[in-house]
């Protein structure tokens, strides 16, 4: 099972990434803030694609090479993106209830997925 929850984290990394590199406004949307208005938020999305596909890769190298524990280590340390998303979303025009819904429930279940592989005892 923390296998696949280990995989639905890289899933989402890669998901949410391409779809800012993709369709940038419509994530930001879904992100919970509006685009900027100078340059639409071109750089922004970047950023952030850029950002969530480097943690997929980095789960995905952990996860297939059977690094389990230096794996929950990684996945733990970066629940501080979703409580960062979190703070941008209510300090950029998102209201409290969408920040904490969206990105303060991934954050406890990003934390979550760490602390099932840091404490999974693996059969011999």
């Amino acid at each position: 099972m923390n296998t696949v929850l280990a995989a639905l984290v890289v899933v989402a990394g890669f998901y949410f990434g391409l779809s800012f590199l993709i369709g940038g406004a419509d994530a930001a949307a879904g992100f919970g803030i509006s685009p900027w208005p100078t340059d639409g938020g071109s750089g922004y999305y970047i950023v952030k694609g850029v950002r969530d596909i480097a943690y997929g890769l980095t789960a995905l190298i952990l996860l297939l090479m059977g690094h389990r524990k230096a794996l929950g280590f990684v996945i733990l340390a970066d629940t501080v993106m979703p409580l960062g998303d979190c703070i941008a979303v209510m300090t950029h025009g998102g209201t409290v209830a969408y920040a904490l819904a969206v990105h303060g429930s991934a954050a406890v279940l990003v934390a979550l997925i760490g602390v099932l592989l840091l404490v999974e005892q693996r059969r011999k």
